[in-house]
């Protein structure tokens, strides 16, 4: 055909089939036998057909558009996470818009309605800051991963069990006391989980322990400013004493690393740390983190194996659509390394 563009006209005459039963393999594929399927699709192999996806999104209203919103990038998780949802793409061959979120809804409203009128066909929400009630009114399918999830479909983390081995681990290190640094988190929320799994673990082995929750800010200088501030605390009030610290994150976890070995050139007997993510900086950390590995690859692709088949369901001619919201969960595996025996 030279470079000549292939039409649908083309194709119809190439194979003996009606323009319309072309249209039909391009748009219901479904409705064909898998033989004429075949022959379509070696026909546009030798004919060098290359899809006008423009024309083919005006014919059907199909964007293959997935929207994402984020909250950050600066936390190694959200980095990671977005990076294996974007990896998904030789797998599905949906294409992705993304907004790194601003912690205003107002402004996240406006994202959401910006990505609707490119008319994307499912969302993947990390953002914390509307609601799931109001992201399933979207009219469209949504996913969401480690945040609040009552009205729609999620994959998570086992929070709880993380929690769990990640608090014991510190125990068999035979810390005198154990602590556990987050951020005040609701209890709508599965990383409160990460919390309750600390505190119900302690208690059940009656090991002293003291939880910290407290604002970081949201940068880098900020953060390194708060955690440096109850490094300090646990020195004064804990002095002589061997302690065990459950980091939220890796991101924080690393940067209470990078402190203790400023101040003493090394990782002291007197500390131990376990993170929670497995995001890279755990394993690349000057002396690598223990942490509760999250398996975001596993979580990226199962929540678009669960977006891609509420998609595909409003495809077909009578869709029948979820009773109720689907909510899976993704087993953590502890990961021990250098700052933890």
């Amino acid at each position: 055909m030279g470079k000549k563009n292939v039409t649908f006209d083309d194709i119809a005459k190439y194979t003996n089939f009606s323009k319309t039963t072309i249209s039909r393999y391009f748009n219901n594929p479904d409705s064909l036998t898998l033989e004429n399927q075949q022959i379509i699709a070696d026909a546009l192999e030798a004919l060098n057909y290359k899809e006008n996806k423009v024309a083919r999104i005006l014919a059907n209203g199909k964007t293959e558009f997935v929207g994402i919103i984020v909250p950050d990038l600066y936390m190694h998780y959200y980095a990671h996470m977005l990076s294996e949802i974007l990896a998904t793409y030789k797998q599905f061959g949906y294409k992705f818009l993304v907004f790194e979120g601003s912690q205003d809804k107002a402004v996240e409203q406006q994202y959401i309605q910006e990505l609707l009128a490119y008319k994307i066909e499912g969302l993947i929400v990390l953002s914390h800051t509307i609601p799931s009630k109001e992201l399933a009114s979207c009219n469209l399918p949504v996913v969401t991963i480690e945040r609040e999830d009552q009205y729609t479909c999620s994959v998570n983390t086992d929070n709880y069990m993380g929690a769990v081995q990640a608090t014991s681990l510190l125990c068999k290190n035979n810390c005198d006391i154990l602590f556990h640094l987050n951020q005040q988190v609701s209890r709508t929320t599965p990383g409160y989980k990460r919390i309750q799994g600390f505190l119900d673990t302690c208690r059940e082995h009656d090991w002293p322990h003291r939880l910290i929750l407290t604002a970081f800010g949201k940068t880098y200088r900020e953060n390194e400013k708060r955690i440096g501030e109850i490094l300090q605390e646990l020195e004064e009030d804990y002095k002589g004493k061997k302690k065990g610290i459950f980091v939220s994150n890796d991101t924080h976890a690393n940067i209470l690393l990078n402190l203790i070995i400023r101040k003493y050139g090394r990782l002291p007997e007197e500390y131990r740390i376990v993170g929670f993510d497995d995001s890279p900086i755990a394993s690349s950390a000057i002396v690598p983190i223990s942490t509760v590995g999250q398996q975001i690859g596993t979580i990226a692709g199962q929540a678009m194996e669960l977006l891609v088949a509420q998609m595909n369901e409003r495809k077909k001619r009578k869709p029948v659509p979820l009773k109720e919201p689907i909510h899976q969960v993704v087993t953590p595996v502890l990961k021990r390394r250098g700052t933890t025996d």
